[in-house]
């Protein structure tokens, strides 16, 4: 096992929808097994293939919902249903999100309520799951990564300077950029 780098936004691999996966082998495994391992050393609770650059459809995620119950896996080639998302502003506390290629920053946005995800596992098993609250969440960013869509995206419009302003200050926003969890003191 091995931890990634992780892309930063600005490369083209992160803005460009991923291709579908279509060789399930050992190297299709010892990806997801990195990703894994990646993903809990930036910490965080979910990474897309893109996000390590790598342009499949899939991402592994990790949460642990107030019940303590623990939703971990691989989703492979999904695909993802949600609920309208609701109107008004996003609460600055509670709807607040990060992503692992846009480290360190957290900006408010409103996502559905409830998704219902479909997709293989690494046996090509299929399997369903119906999501609310922060899995919910988890699942639309992560399928989001997918289609080459970040959060920052999706971010009213009066955050769009604010966004613009921190990527061309932390010098993002161009191919290349990247940091390596556990080495890197990027506060993600």
């Amino acid at each position: 096992m091995a931890v990634l780098p992780i892309i930063i936004t600005g490369d083209p691999v992160l803005h460009t929808p991923a291709r579908a996966v279509t060789d399930f082998d050992a190297r299709l495994a010892q990806l997801v097994a990195d990703m894994y391992d990646t993903m809990e050393a930036a910490p965080g609770v979910g990474l897309a293939a893109p996000q390590v650059g790598v342009p499949l459809r899939l991402f592994v995620y990790h949460w642990v919902d107030d019940d303590d119950r623990l939703w971990r896996g691989v989703a492979i080639n999904p695909e993802l249903w949600v609920t309208p998302v609701p109107l008004g502003e996003p609460d600055d506390d509670d709807e607040s999100e990060g992503c692992l290629s846009v480290p360190g920053e957290r900006f408010p946005l409103r996502r559905s309520a409830r998704s219902i995800l479909r997709a293989v596992d690494l046996d090509q098993k299929p399997f369903e799951i119906q999501a609310d609250g922060w899995l919910a969440r988890i699942f639309q960013h992560e399928y989001d990564h997918l289609d080459g869509i970040l959060y920052v995206d999706r971010l009213d419009a009066g955050w769009e300077k604010t966004v613009a302003k921190v990527i061309r200050k932390s010098g993002w926003g161009t191919p290349g950029n990247s940091w390596l969890p556990g080495v890197d003191d990027l506060d993600a």
